[in-house]
Order: C-alpha cells, then sequence, then structure tokens
C-alpha cells in the first residue's frame, strides 16, 4: 500500500499482547493509571509506561493530568469502536482465550463498552427498537424514526443536545459475544446514562458489568422486550 492510511502501523500498536490487554482494559471508558495498566496486562510499571508512550504517539490513547497523577484513556470512541471490532472478528476466527473467568457470563450478559450498553441485554435494546421502528437501517446507516424521536424523549433523553454533537446519533457497533450489534453513537451513550440515573441499572467497581435491579430488569425488558418479540434483527 502506497497511499491512504497507514493502518500496519495502528495493527502492529493494537497487535502485541500487554498493549491489547491495556487497550481492552480502557473500552471500560474509565481513566487509569500507568500502575493500574501494568496490573491489567502482567508487566512491570516502567514496560508500561514504554508500551503507553507509543500508544499516545501512535493516537491509540490520550494522557490526562490531575495534580500529580497521571490516567490514560482511549483517545476516543472510534477507538473503541475498532477494538470491539476486532474481538468480534477474533471470536468468529475461532481465537478465543482458553481460561475463562467467573465473570464471563455477566460480561456476556451487560457490559460497558466505552460509553454504551453491550453484551445480550445491548443487542437486545437495538433489535427491539429495530422491530418496533423506532430506528430504521437503511444501507449500513442507522437512523432515528420520528417514532423513535418521541419515545426517547419520553424517556428523558435531551435529543437537540445530543445532535449538537460531531459523533452520529446512532451508529451499530459489533459486539463480540453476542456477534451481533449493539447500539453506540450519542444515543447508545445516552441511555445508559440514563439507565444509571434512573438506577435501574449501575456498574460493578472496577469491572465493565452492568448490573440491572430487579425493578429495572422489569423497566428495561417493557422498554426494550426480548429479540422475539422484537421481530427484526440488523442487517450485517
Amino acid at each position: 500500500m502506497k497511499t491512504g492510511p497507514d493502518f500496519a502501523m495502528v495493527a502492529s500498536l493494537i497487535g502485541d499482547p500487554a498493549r491489547a490487554n491495556m487497550l481492552t482494559a480502557l473500552t471500560s471508558g474509565r481513566a487509569l493509571t500507568a500502575s493500574e495498566l501494568a496490573q491489567e496486562a502482567g508487566i512491570t510499571p516502567q514496560t508500561a509506561s514504554s508500551h503507553l508512550a507509543r500508544l499516545q504517539t501512535g493516537g491509540l490513547v490520550a494522557l490526562e493530568k490531575q495534580g500529580r497523577h497521571r490516567y490514560y484513556r482511549l483517545r476516543g470512541p472510534e477507538v473503541a469502536t475498532a477494538l470491539e471490532g476486532l474481538m468480534g472478528l477474533a471470536a468468529r476466527a475461532g481465537h478465543l482465550r482458553v481460561r475463562t473467568g467467573p465473570k464471563d457470563p455477566a460480561l456476556r450478559r451487560a457490559r460497558v463498552c466505552y460509553d454504551h450498553l453491550a453484551g445480550d441485554l445491548g443487542v437486545q435494546m437495538l433489535e427491539s427498537m429495530l422491530g418496533r421502528h423506532l430506528i430504521e437501517q437503511r444501507d449500513d446507516t442507522l437512523f432515528l424514526t420520528p417514532q423513535g424521536r418521541h419515545a426517547m424523549s419520553k424517556f428523558g433523553i435531551d435529543l437537540t443536545l445530543l445532535e449538537s454533537s460531531r459523533r452520529p446519533l446512532c451508529r451499530a457497533c459489533l459486539d463480540w459475544s453476542a456477534r451481533r450489534s449493539h447500539l453506540a453513537g450519542t444515543l447508545g451513550a445516552a441511555i445508559l446514562s440514563r439507565l444509571f440515573a434512573l438506577k435501574w441499572a449501575k456498574r460493578e467497581a472496577a469491572s465493565r458489568i452492568v448490573s440491572f435491579t430487579p425493578k429495572g430488569e422489569k423497566e428495561f425488558a417493557a422498554l426494550f422486550g426480548s429479540p422475539e418479540a422484537a421481530g427484526r434483527k440488523l442487517r450485517c
């Protein structure tokens, strides 16, 4: 490839196992210290600092300073999207971790993907919104319908504010565990924030897992029923 974006450089940054583990930890949307990321990667803090410097230079992570503390986060949602897509590709190709942990079922059910809901419930939500014609798909693009705008406003989401962002309002994000798409974009982020604000769900400490309360389960099911009830899936 002589012209165009140098994706080989980005791929080489992501392809190192230690850096891949650190980037995966940052898909939680949280900012983490070099020491925390070193622990995630199973390497020394000094080695982690070297890796993080390369990721920062490569435009994949950003550094934030608060007093004497230095925190790292993903450069933006497009980095999280690329990582989630690679996880899905690895899963479909059979490149899975041999050992699974006790939290794996909970992660597959509901988790944070940067700033929106992923996992089985995230996929269920998008498929329900498609089935109820709150969202429509045209080619590879998702659009919020007039019915969807009414439903989201009733749910307490300020669409005018969301549409002032440069990020897309609705975007499909391939879910690595379900191998179907969940809802990303500013709307996906706003829905997850609203679930937290209503105390229907909470994020478990030091984890990407999203846990729903019994009331939250009921309310979520009423808004975003089962995929069988939705009757329509995203065309991939």
